[in-house]
């Protein structure tokens, strides 16, 4: 264990632990890289964003109560997921009894990138990742915990995520034509409005593919796995990758 190094917890969401393990094990091997001191609390479970979206709020308070006991104790929670953190952060129902540890988890629980950048203020990385990159900024990372700049507001253009990306050795940087569409995935969005979810993908794809982007990365592998599945269904060859999964590789 290293010194004075923050005690960080380590939340993985439901579809990254039964599809994209590699992704927790690279975000994992990153923050350790960058000196945290890292474990994995093996009693998580899902945090209830899924059961909250589909309406049933009301429903979440034993999978809220038990995320709240799990991960109170820790300095930071940290997660690979924009859409799991701000269920946590904004969108858990109140718990009686638990309302210290929960007002106190709101302000320690942070998407993987916005923990790099705002925590330990890290904003240039040495490494190498010879690719042409392209970066997908997912709805909830960038419209509820401000990871990058929306177009529809008058503010200057930012992106956490670039900063850390585009000065790796070797990478090119892939500029959108539209920076911040949704890609249409939406969780049960998906399920329910399944012809309007593809289309809305395919258009997103449309625009990282024109141009000629060899890696689709971001910071939510629900919206990466929505993309992923589109090409592969029309057999369109593009890699796919999680954030932590290039840093982790460039650092190696």
């Amino acid at each position: 264990m290293k010194a004075n190094s923050p005690f960080v917890a380590l939340f993985i969401p439901c579809y990254v632990d039964q599809f994209y393990p590699q992704v927790g094990i690279a975000t994992l091997e990153l923050l350790e890289k960058l000196g945290c001191n890292v474990t994995y609390p093996s009693g998580q479970t899902c945090c209830g964003q899924p059961l909250a979206n589909a309406g049933y709020a009301r429903d979440t308070v034993g999978t809220a109560s038990h995320f709240i006991e799990t991960f109170s104790d820790y300095d930071y929670v940290v997660c690979p997921s924009g859409s799991c953190t701000l269920h946590v952060k904004e969108h858990f129902p109140a718990v009686a009894g638990l309302e210290k540890e929960q007002e106190a988890l709101e302000h320690k629980i942070y998407e993987l990138v916005e923990f790099i950048t705002d925590v330990l203020k890290i904003e240039r990385l040495e490494g190498k990742f010879p690719h042409r990159v392209s970066y997908h900024s997912s709805c909830h990372g960038q419209r509820g915990l401000h990871l990058s700049s929306g177009s529809e507001l008058n503010q200057p253009p930012f992106n956490k995520a670039r900063k850390l990306l585009e000065n790796l050795e070797g990478l090119d940087w892939v500029e959108l034509t539209r920076t911040d569409e949704c890609c249409g995935f939406g969780g049960t969005f998906a399920v329910t409005e399944e012809a309007l979810s593809i289309q809305m993908g395919k258009d997103r794809l449309a625009d990282h593919l024109s141009h000629k982007t060899e890696i689709i990365t971001g910071g939510d592998m629900s919206c990466i796995m929505h993309l992923q599945g589109i090409t592969t269904r029309s057999k369109q060859e593009v890699k796919f990758l999680h954030l932590a999964e290039i840093l982790n590789q460039a650092l190696s």
